[in-house]
């Protein structure tokens, strides 16, 4: 019996919108994220029915920035808000274009369309637009050794470029990102001046056997800022053998007792071979 009274109730709302002629609904499209001195375009789509447009109303954090009133001349009509500049030019009824937006652009934009008699109906819709930074350098790794032995304990750190918001920082070892809180150092945001930000994140691990692949280990530092924002995340890799500052990609290698001893074998063979070669120019018989 509970199911049929749904059925039933939503038959009925059914039936109510489907018999409303007049102002139906109204729609926002709002770029979530832009950057300073970039244009952002704000639509306002809308259903009238049978009813009259009386007004198209734009807001930024309640206060009114822009006002369209079909019968009226002009028909637009904008209004000053900190950080909102309207390109009267290019807006209209259904969309505003603000140009050179800054840090201030950012908030709630609301669009409220009315009618005309008789319904004087009216709805709304908003949406959250964002003035971002995005980083221009990469993050960069500090805290290098020229080598590393297992059981040496790599003590690093990462600090992201200047951004608005905060970078958020990750990092990996042989493609394998860290995640014990043990091994990671979180250091306090360093503001700049424009409200730029710089975020900086500590490596500490013990080395061991696993953490060489071949005799080397790749450690790598990933910056991401949104990531509906980049199409890929900035990332840094760090190298000891040389330490190249402008290099991304680099391997930290390791010298065992191991690879000493063979070296050494190494050595002596190429001394013998050198020995063979020089006695055999000067026709000596080495093994008499």
């Amino acid at each position: 019996m509970k199911l049929s009274w749904n059925i039933l109730f939503f038959a009925i709302l059914e039936v109510i919108n489907s018999t409303k002629t007049g102002l139906k609904w109204v729609r926002v499209n709002v770029p979530q994220f832009r950057v300073p001195g970039e244009t952002a375009q704000l639509q306002c789509e809308f259903d009238l029915g049978n009813d009259t447009l009386y007004s198209v109303k734009w807001y930024k954090d309640h206060e009114e920035f822009y006002r369209y009133l079909p019968k009226t001349r002009p028909q637009s009509t904008s209004y000053r808000v900190e950080g909102v500049q309207v390109d009267m030019q290019k807006s209209s009824s259904k969309k505003v274009v603000l140009h050179s937006v800054n840090w201030k652009t950012s908030g709630i934009y609301k669009c409220e369309v009315s009618a005309e008699a008789p319904s004087f109906s009216s709805a709304q819709s908003e949406a959250k637009m964002e003035i971002v930074s995005l980083p221009e350098e990469d993050p960069i790794i500090t805290g290098v050794k020229d080598e590393y032995s297992i059981g040496d304990e790599i003590n690093l750190n990462c600090t992201s470029g200047k951004s608005r918001p905060a970078s958020m920082l990750h990092w990996y070892i042989n493609e394998q990102q860290i995640q014990k809180p043990e091994a990671l150092i979180q250091y306090p945001i360093e503001h700049h001046t424009k409200g730029l930000v710089t975020t900086t994140l500590g490596l500490k691990v013990t080395l061991n056997s696993r953490h060489f692949l071949g005799g080397s280990m790749r450690v790598k530092c990933v910056a991401s800022l949104m990531p509906t924002l980049f199409g890929e995340d900035r990332e840094s890799e760090v190298q000891s053998l040389p330490i190249m500052r402008d290099t991304r990609e680099a391997l930290l290698l390791v010298k065992s007792a191991s690879t000493c001893h063979i070296s050494s074998v190494l050595v002596f063979i190429l001394t013998f071979l050198n020995v063979l070669f020089y006695h055999k120019i000067l026709n000596v018989n080495i093994f008499m």
